[in-house]
Formats: structure tokens, C-alpha cells, sequence
């Protein structure tokens, strides 16, 4: 028989077989965990809903839990879950496996969690700094694109009502062109 087995998930397909493997579900996603992770996804799942309104969703091999954009995400491991945290600043404690910068104003924080005691403070805290943050960074985000909407409308024209643009400096225009 004619097919191929797909590179993400391994999966053998027919020939002429509509496979989409990208669709995801949590519960596909926790299905294998031990009950002590099945548990502390529970409590972690249930600590992030009662935040407030937001959107969680399956993605590939994350769990994702978004406001305007995402404010932590969940990897469930077979020995732990992987928690991503994005905040605006730098987390130190021992909790914290990795931290660094996603964007300029965001900074990613990794956390273990193995059992459902850990879903408690500070993680907890964490979630809630980061979902008030993701609505902040929303919030500022619309503020400088409404800005910059008025000051491109406010820039003068000329001729056929075409915005005047900036070539290039002196310098790049000098340059002999490469052979």
C-alpha cells in the first residue's frame, strides 16, 4: 500500500488519506499523564480560568491560555508539566529553570511543576502578574498603534496625494553597486 508516515506525529497515512495532525486537544494532550500530573493540571487549569475572561486552547504540543496574546503556556512532559510564564520582568527563584527574553518589553520564565501542591504561591501569583501584564502590554500595544495611525495621516503629501518617503542616507547611496 501506498503512503508515508507524518513527520510530527509519526502516524502512517494512506495514500489519498486526509490526515491533519496539527488539530490538538487537551485531553489528547494530558491523556498520558500520571494521576499526580493529571491533578496538578487540573488545579493549574482551574487557578488560570477563574483569572478571568481568556481564550485556552490546544496548540501543536502546548496548551495556551491568551487574553490579546499569550500570557503562559503549558507543555505537559511525561515527568512534569512545562509552565511558560511571560512577564515583564526577570523572575528570580528556585522554581525557575530558565528564564530570557521573548520580545523587548516580554521575558519568558520556565517552571516544573510535578504535583498539585506546587500550583500554589508564588506560581499562582505569577499567572495572575502575567495575565494583568498581557493586558497591560495589550492595552499599551493599541495606544502606540493609534498613534501611529494619526501621525501617518498626519504627514504632509504631495503630487497625487502620494506620502513623501524617506530614500536613504548619503552614505548607501554613494556605495558602487556589488558585481
Amino acid at each position: 500500500m501506498a503512503g508515508h508516515e507524518c513527520y510530527h506525529c509519526k502516524q502512517w497515512v494512506e495514500a489519498g488519506e486526509a490526515h491533519d495532525c496539527w488539530t490538538t486537544t487537551e485531553a489528547a494532550l494530558t491523556a498520558d499523564l500520571s494521576e499526580d500530573l493529571k491533578d496538578a493540571w487540573e488545579r493549574l487549569r482551574e487557578t488560570a480560568a477563574d483569572l478571568g475572561d481568556q481564550r485556552i486552547y490546544a496548540s501543536h504540543k502546548s496548551i495556551m491560555f491568551s487574553r490579546a496574546s499569550c500570557y503562559f503556556f503549558v507543555r505537559p512532559k511525561r515527568k512534569h508539566l512545562e509552565v511558560c510564564i511571560f512577564l515583564g520582568r526577570t523572575l528570580r527563584a528556585p522554581q525557575v529553570k530558565r528564564a530570557d527574553k521573548a520580545s523587548r518589553s516580554k521575558i519568558f520564565h520556565i517552571v516544573h511543576i510535578t504535583h498539585r501542591d506546587e500550583v500554589e504561591a508564588p506560581i499562582t501569583d505569577w499567572l495572575r502578574e502575567a495575565y494583568e501584564f498581557s493586558a497591560a502590554a495589550a492595552a499599551r500595544g493599541a495606544a502606540k498603534r493609534g498613534r501611529s495611525v494619526r501621525s501617518a495621516g498626519a504627514k504632509k503629501t504631495s503630487g497625487a496625494g502620494k506620502t513623501k518617503r524617506k530614500r536613504g542616507s548619503k552614505k548607501a547611496r554613494r556605495r558602487p553597486p556589488r558585481s
